[in-house]
């Protein structure tokens, strides 16, 4: 015993996906599939957006954060679960562990609070349109954007500097496809009730604080639809159902769902937000061509026309992406 508690921890072991022996082969291609397929469509979103002055509006500025957090968060454990799959290599080193936990939860958080801005703008847009220019100019742009990073940043080092000045004295087996704090602090011989208060409060609170901000911008922007002439808009504002409920799930379940939210719904969130969407996909045809115009702007923006139809679908689709904030920041 005395042996052990002298031990220190250099890496981890992660078992990776219960119940998927004989799977590995049809799981890595699967999952390095929908890995390609989001790092290329967020890449192009984000080379359009990028490229074409007609979107560097808000909404696309804001899309433009978005690519990055989805190929980014993506990337925290998507490559290492395919060289377990692959390779079944399942060390990962301790400076590795801490990368995982620091980015799942830096980016996490940030895609969380970016929900939360965009819900913002479109509650700016849809319900004060004569002032959407003045409100979200820049400055205000650059400020909400940077402010969701930086928060994130420092919600993100305190939790994982939490996690990792724990000692760990031996055991090192996480009971995981990969490192996140709870499954990680199981192994620290050390009372671990301060970092499991502090981890259960903010991916709380969080969360369910943006569920709440984003639940009354799209109450208000529901009346708002409600009272256009558009009996497409009313139609479709009547059919909305969401379910906000996170049931007590069991560990295969849980797992699922977490790789869903790491593996699919980055792949998804371009085809969400851009499939429909007549000025994305110009860009994209653009990108294609390498021709772009300097469109028309006030000499900031490059405000494109929007029909009120559009409008309800980005509507729609932001809040059918929101409900994602409710499951532990995806």
């Amino acid at each position: 015993m005395g042996l052990v508690n002298h031990i220190v921890v250099t890496h981890f072991i992660l078992l990776g996906i219960p119940d998927a022996n004989g799977l590995q082969t049809i799981l890595f291609i699967t999952f390095l599939a929908f890995y390609l397929c989001t790092l290329l469509g967020n890449l192009l979103i984000f080379s359009a957006i990028l490229a074409d002055p007609c979107l560097h509006t808000p909404m696309y500025i804001f899309l433009c954060n978005l690519s990055v957090l989805d190929i980014g968060f993506s990337s925290i454990s998507t490559p290492k679960m395919l060289t377990n799959l692959w390779f079944q290599s399942r060390v990962i080193s301790l400076g590795g562990c801490m990368s995982q936990v620091f980015f799942y939860h830096f980016l996490g958080s940030t895609e969380c609070l970016l929900y939360t801005v965009m819900a913002y703008d479109r509650y700016v847009a849809i319900c004060h349109p004569l002032r959407y220019q003045l409100i979200m100019n820049r400055k205000m742009c650059t400020l909400l954007a940077a402010g969701t990073w930086i928060t994130s940043f420092f919600h993100s080092t305190i939790l994982t500097s939490l996690t990792f000045t724990l000692p760990y004295c031996g055991f090192n087996v996480v009971d995981y496809f990969f490192c996140d704090i709870f499954p990680v602090v199981k192994l620290a011989c050390a009372d671990t009730y301060v970092i499991e208060t502090v981890t259960l409060t903010n991916t709380r609170v969080v969360p369910i604080t943006c569920f709440h901000l984003i639940l009354v911008s799209y109450i208000r922007i529901m009346f708002s639809v409600l009272k256009m002439n558009s009996s497409e808009g009313r139609r479709k504002a009547a059919s909305i159902s969401l379910i906000y409920t996170q049931p007590h799930l069991s560990k295969v379940l849980v797992t699922a769902v977490q790789i869903f939210g790491n593996v699919v719904t980055p792949m998804l969130n371009p085809a969400i937000y851009t499939v429909r969407n007549k000025e994305v996909k110009a860009a994209l045809r653009k990108l294609r061509g390498g021709e772009f115009s300097q469109g028309e702007g006030d000499g900031h923006w490059c405000y494109p026309r929007v029909s009120s139809g559009e409008k309800v679908k980005g509507i729609l689709l932001g809040l059918r992406q929101g409900s994602w904030v409710m499951l532990g920041f995806r």
